[in-house]
């Protein structure tokens, strides 16, 4: 399953993962429901903070439409608990210290910083529809207009 490529119209895969407000969460947990699954590579850096403050500005929005948005890091629980503190951040961030999703979805790639390869998350985000089928993927996502495009997508 791990070098499933996934592709718009497939089943999501499921998985488990302990979340921000100490709860496992289980995708299919969410099934009548749409989830907006994003991926990003650290808590309180600069692009990634600038993503959750555009995603928690849109958030009653999504509420509304019966979305859910789920942020997916490798960040620690406690790292998530700052992070949401310092950004008021209203949704559920799970914690991927393992890589396990982040494998599952394909989102970890070899980056360049500095000259140092590295292997880091590739901003990435699925929308999967209420019956757990990933409608659309995002991947190598530019954080400016980002969150316009995926409102534009769901008709908000």
């Amino acid at each position: 399953m791990e070098n499933l490529i996934l592709t718009e119209g497939m089943k999501a895969p499921d998985f488990t993962l302990m979340g921000s407000d100490k709860n496992e969460h289980k995708l299919s947990d969410y099934l009548g429901e749409k989830v907006i699954l994003y991926f990003y590579p650290k808590d309180n850096t600069s692009g990634c903070s600038k993503e959750a403050l555009a995603f928690t500005s849109v958030y009653n929005d999504f509420k509304e439409k019966n979305s859910v948005i789920l942020g997916v890091s490798r960040d620690s629980l406690k790292s998530h608990d700052k992070f949401i503190e310092k950004y008021n951040i209203p949704f559920v961030l799970l914690s991927d210290e393992k890589e396990e999703v982040c494998n599952l979805y394909g989102v970890l790639k070899e980056k360049n910083i500095y000259g140092k390869k590295t292997i880091g998350i590739e901003r990435s985000t699925f929308i999967i529809d209420e019956n757990g089928i990933i409608e659309k993927i995002y991947r190598k996502v530019k954080v400016a207009g980002h969150v316009e495009n995926v409102q534009c997508f769901l008709g908000l």
